[in-house]
């Protein structure tokens, strides 16, 4: 690639389970000049969530042969719009290809956070990830001081995350799930858990009963199925389960897991079960700065982040992610 040329990953065909290489196309274009009103932006960081696998059975979300999205970091070459200047640092969905023109609708300026403040928090726990685990904690489960809480794939981005803000929220007792030994010894050695479990070593029920013997206040599950299930079992009277998303069945929507065989449990125990979906709760994004940033700068929020240099391999990121390679959030560089 020479600095004329821009790079563009599309997807060419739906999966069929389990993703494979084959469904990318890596595509070679000039880089484009920026027209009225817009901006060109050289990508520095790339995001590759669990939300993307979802994508990818959707024509509404990523339309085949079409540029994939996803959320991005970048500098502006060129401009033709006051708002953006070139230099500027900004944020943007228009992922998965080495440049792009945005509007400035279409990104966000990213502010000068000062020292301790790596470029990698903005896409991990200053950006969605993060914020995703600070809405599901504080908005939608509204974890007390005290309260013990089960975080599901908790080694992931969101999980992570979680696992750190709760420890500055106050949380009790917490644990976590997660796919490997290794992992469970990162939550535990690392994030701060007091217990995890590797979920492949029984049945999940019968592991978080053991990891949470006098139960949980507050879940936030990421997983579905089995690990659903498992949390309601867990959950005292009056609990709250925030549900972040499925990534357990995503490589079978066709055919997703049974619903939680104890689901009526939600009623005997007053339980509250609440979707959401970050992109509702932009508004909490200077609440979440206001409690991140200044732990970030002392040191006390590290990040958690796997980093993949190059993009060529952004797809080599993104199916490691899927099977779990990575601890904290994984992100591409340039």
């Amino acid at each position: 690639m020479t600095h004329d040329t821009m790079i563009t990953v599309r997807q060419n065909a739906r999966p069929d389970g389990f993703p494979a290489p084959g469904l990318f196309d890596f595509v070679e274009s000039p880089v484009p000049a920026p027209e009225p009103g817009t901006a060109l932006v050289e990508n520095l960081q790339w995001s590759v969530d669990p939300y993307h696998r979802e994508a990818m059975d959707s024509d509404e979300l990523w339309a085949l042969h079409s540029p994939m999205e996803g959320r991005t970091l970048g500098r502006v070459l060129d401009s033709r719009d006051p708002a953006l200047r070139t230099g500027d640092l900004v944020l943007h969905r228009k992922g998965w290809r080495t440049h792009s023109l945005v509007a400035p609708a279409e990104a966000r300026r990213v502010p000068d956070l000062g020292p301790g403040v790596p470029l990698a928090a903005h896409l991990s726990l200053l950006g969605g990830t993060g914020l995703s685990a600070y809405v599901g904690l504080t908005r939608i489960a509204r974890l007390q001081p005290g309260e013990d809480l089960f975080v599901s794939a908790a080694a992931g981005g969101v999980g992570t995350a979680a696992g750190r803000l709760a420890r500055v929220l106050g949380a009790g007792r917490l644990v976590g799930s997660a796919g490997s030994a290794r992992k469970v010894a990162y939550l535990t050695e690392e994030v701060g858990f007091d217990a995890a479990f590797d979920y492949h070593a029984g049945p999940v029920t019968e592991l978080l009963a053991r990891a949470a013997p006098d139960g949980i206040d507050v879940a936030l599950e990421g997983v579905g199925g089995e690990h659903l299930e498992a949390a309601i079992d867990a959950l005292r009277a009056y609990g709250r389960i925030a549900w972040v998303g499925a990534v357990g069945q995503y490589h079978s929507l066709s055919a997703p897991p049974p619903a939680p065989r104890n689901l009526f449990d939600v009623v005997g125990k007053s339980i509250r079960l609440e979707g959401f979906l970050v992109s509702n709760h932009p508004d909490a994004l200077e609440e979440l700065y206001d409690l991140a940033v200044p732990r970030l700068r002392s040191g006390e929020l590290p990040l958690d982040v796997t980093t993949v240099a190059g993009f060529e391999h952004i797809v080599d990121a993104f199916l490691g992610m899927l099977r779990g390679e990575n601890t904290g959030k994984m992100l591409v560089t340039r």
